[in-house]
This record gives structure tokens, sequence and C-alpha cells, in this order.
């Protein structure tokens, strides 16, 4: 079982910018796939971004490619999400997941670990 949990989360103007981290703990994270999911009100959960074991190799939403950056620190045992250029439709709950059995997925049902989620807001 892996724990995770997420901060970071907060208002900002559109064109702003956040970042979102996740500190994870109960199994060797350097051997764990990583992603952030969202999900807005009334919609359902959809994948943001996902980053490899060694932290390498990242793979990005359409939405969100080119303002959004995933990273790791496996050494610290935490994920990050940098986000600029903030969108007012980027107001969702964000949730970081853990998968123990793919190496780098955009596949919700693959990611068996998930965070309680943290609330980013963008205002106009």
């Amino acid at each position: 079982q892996v724990q995770l949990v997420e901060s970071g989360g907060g208002l900002v103007q559109a064109g702003g910018s956040l970042r979102l981290s996740c500190a994870a703990s109960g199994r060797t994270f350097s051997r764990l796939a990583m992603a952030w999911f969202r999900q807005a009100p009334g919609k359902e959960r959809e994948f943001v971004a996902t980053v490899a074991r060694s932290g390498e190799n990242t793979y990005y939403a359409d939405s969100v490619k080119g303002r959004f950056t995933i990273s790791r620190d496996n050494a610290k045992n935490t994920v990050y999400l940098q986000m600029n250029g903030l969108k007012l439709e980027d107001t969702a709950v964000y949730y970081c997941a853990a998968s123990t059995i793919a190496t780098m997925t955009s596949r919700q049902n693959l990611y068996d670990n998930w965070g309680q989620g943290t609330q980013v807001t963008v205002s106009s």
C-alpha cells in the first residue's frame, strides 16, 4: 500500500501558476509510476500527466501540453506538477496516483493508489 498526500492547491487568477506536490510513503518510490489526474465539477476524472519511474520520460494530455510539467524527485519520494498559464477550465480537484504494476500509463485503472486530492481553482 502506498500513501499519497497532495499539497499546493489553491486559488489563482487565469494566467497564473501553481505547483502541486505529492509525497509518497509505504513503498519504494523509484519503483512506482506516478501520475496526476483531475476531476472538474460534473465531469469524469481525467488524465493530466504521467512520469516514468526514472523520471526521464513523461507524457501529457493534449489539454495541458506545453503548460504543465510533471517531475519527480526519487530522493524525496515526491512528484510535482508545475502548472503555468492556468485557464478557467483547469479548475478541478487534482489527484496524485501511483502504480505498482505499470511503468508509465495514462490509464486510470492501472493506478492502484490514490491521494485524497487538492483543489485548484482558477478565477478570471
